[in-house]
């Protein structure tokens, strides 16, 4: 989903965006766009707008560029869409082809957030409306955890702590509902965990469970690369080191994540009975609905991607036609669903 990068070479391309910065601070003497396109200028013919996209072939990503076309179509925007793979550097040639390019506004998913003040820093200099989707980057350094608020760049995407929270309700629910003794159960937690993102969402989960489930249930956080692959060999580690649970409740940063744990745990040989599984994003839970057979799969926050590439397209359409400043985030609605709703509630299941 919306939350893996691979960390690539980009060591030397932070490093000298620190000189860089610098001397723009101390030389340039011009105003410039800042992280809420401050001095950017409005448009009065057409718009050009390019979509920078990290992991563009999954199907998230999809849905979300397939949102921002429509959306652009409507609004007669020129919308480029540009599948960065887990290319970080990749990010910073096409941000200075788009530029050259003469786009008007860029929204960008970046591989890895390292990249964002060099992303910030070209489209600062060329004056151009940077948005984000998904992720956040800052434009002064390489972690937007530890970002000052007025540096993070302007967000379309989802609450974590919300989307968080909605999934740990529901494994608090499905727990209760259960029966099952605490003492033999367990809550794993699988994300990236350098992923600011998922940290967010992982934590909500975390406490809402708590607060809703009524019951001291040991929590496990498990390191995985976001893959269902990697989040099922990880997991299948952490059930043999723990022979004793009788009982799993899985949730993580996305679909993958839950996916994963659910296989794993399948393969263990635990029923679907012992398994309560969470997931975030819908897009493989309804696979193991779609099948009909029994699932520890057992419910998933539907977030639609097509929603928040068309609310990026009318941000930045708003703010390059109309003037008006782009929000700090803006969040796009989410639903939970089921093996009885998925269906109804119109989650696409490729």
């Amino acid at each position: 989903m919306l939350t893996e990068y691979n960390r690539r070479p980009v060591t030397a391309l932070v490093l000298g965006l620190a000189s860089v910065l610098a001397l723009t601070s101390c030389s340039s003497g011009q105003q410039t766009a800042g992280p809420d396109g401050e001095g950017v200028a409005k448009v009065d013919g057409k718009i050009s707008l390019t979509y920078l996209q990290k992991q563009g072939d999954q199907e998230y990503f999809v849905g979300e560029a397939a949102g921002a076309k429509a959306k652009a179509d409507e609004l007669g925007i020129d919308l480029k869409v540009v599948n960065l793979g887990n290319d970080a550097n990749k990010t910073i040639s096409e941000a200075q082809s788009a530029i050259s390019q003469k786009s008007n506004g860029l929204i960008v998913v970046v591989p890895d957030p390292a990249v964002g003040p060099q992303v910030a820093q070209i489209a600062k200099d060329a004056k151009v409306a940077l948005l984000t989707s998904d992720d956040q980057i800052c434009t002064t350094g390489p972690d937007p955890s530890s970002c000052p608020p007025d540096a993070l760049v302007p967000r379309i995407g989802f609450s974590g702590a919300q989307m968080g929270g909605e999934v740990g309700k529901r494994a608090a629910a499905e727990f209760k509902k259960a029966g099952w003794n605490p003492a033999e159960t367990r809550t794993i937690s699988a994300w990236k965990q350098d992923v600011t993102v998922c940290t967010d969402r992982v934590k909500a989960a975390k406490e809402a469970f708590a607060a809703d489930s009524g019951a001291a249930v040991r929590n496990i956080d498990v390191p995985t690369d976001n893959s269902p692959t990697g989040a099922q060999d990880k997991i299948a580690a952490t059930v043999t080191a723990n022979p004793g649970v009788k009982h799993w409740i899985v949730w993580g940063c996305n679909d993958e994540n839950v996916q994963g744990g659910v296989t794993a745990l399948e393969n263990a040989g635990f029923k679907a009975d012992d398994v309560i599984g969470v997931g975030l994003g819908a897009y493989l839970a309804c696979k193991n609905w779609s099948s009909g057979k029994p699932s520890g799969m057992k419910a998933a926050l539907f977030i639609n991607g097509e929603d928040v590439g068309a609310l990026a397209v009318q941000t930045m359409y708003d703010r390059l036609k109309n003037g008006k400043p782009f929000p700090k985030e803006a969040f796009a609605p989410t639903t939970m669903v089921d093996a009885s709703t998925w269906k109804s509630a119109g989650v696409t299941c490729g």
